[in-house]
Parts: C-alpha cells; sequence; structure tokens
C-alpha cells in the first residue's frame, strides 16, 4: 500500500491497482509479446492459475514519495529492442504519473525473452 498525507487526508494505493496500471501499459506497446513471471511467488501463482493475469511480471517498490518499477516482458524477434525499451518506459511513466499522481524515479526493464 502506498500511503499519502496531504492536507485534505490521507490517500491510499495498492500495490495491485499499481501493477494493473503498469501492465496494462506495458503490454499495449508494439513488440511486447507478454509478460513474464518475476520471481518465486508468480512462478508459483502462475502454476496454479493458468490464466495471463496483467500484473504478472511488474514489481513496483515505493521509497521517498517515489515509485521504482520493475518489469519482465518477453519482445517480438526482429523488433529493434532498445526502441522497444525505450517505448515501455516513457509509456509506463507517462501512465502511473498521469492516473496517480505519484513520480516515478526509475524504470527497469527486463527482457527475459524473445518470442518468433
Amino acid at each position: 500500500m502506498v500511503k499519502i498525507e496531504n492536507h485534505l487526508g490521507t490517500i491510499t494505493i495498492s500495490h495491485a491497482y499499481l501493477a494493473a496500471v503498469v501492465g496494462h501499459a506495458a503490454t499495449n506497446c508494439f513488440g511486447v509479446v507478454g509478460m513474464n513471471s518475476s520471481g518465486a511467488k508468480q512462478n508459483l501463482l502462475s502454476f496454479f492459475n493458468k490464466d495471463n493475469r496483467i500484473d504478472k511480471g511488474v514489481h513496483v517498490r515505493f521509497s521517498k514519495e517515489r515509485l521504482c518499477i520493475d518489469l519482465h516482458i518477453t519482445v517480438m524477434y526482429g523488433t529493434n529492442i532498445s526502441a522497444v525499451v525505450s517505448s515501455i518506459a516513457n509509456k509506463v511513466r507517462y501512465a502511473v504519473e498521469e492516473e496517480t499522481g505519484l513520480q516515478v524515479s526509475k524504470i527497469n526493464v527486463f527482457v527475459d525473452g524473445i518470442k518468433y
């Protein structure tokens, strides 16, 4: 949970919502085939749940009023990987800052695979 206090009160944003915003923005970028599990917990959940969740491969950390986002993706064969990663970083940063008003300090995009 991300809690932000201001003069009007407390705003609480869940990590599930942030992960859904990030996952939706990332999967709509050209060249992204899918999201990959980012750890043992997500691997175990994906083993039991066969559905392709939108927040799969997304890890969001909040510290000092800023967000740090990790993404694990699979890209399409033949695309320019650096252009795809740059596009994802820009689109995710814009989507999160527009939806929540929080500043994104860092976006790490890990390309875990290439699919033909």
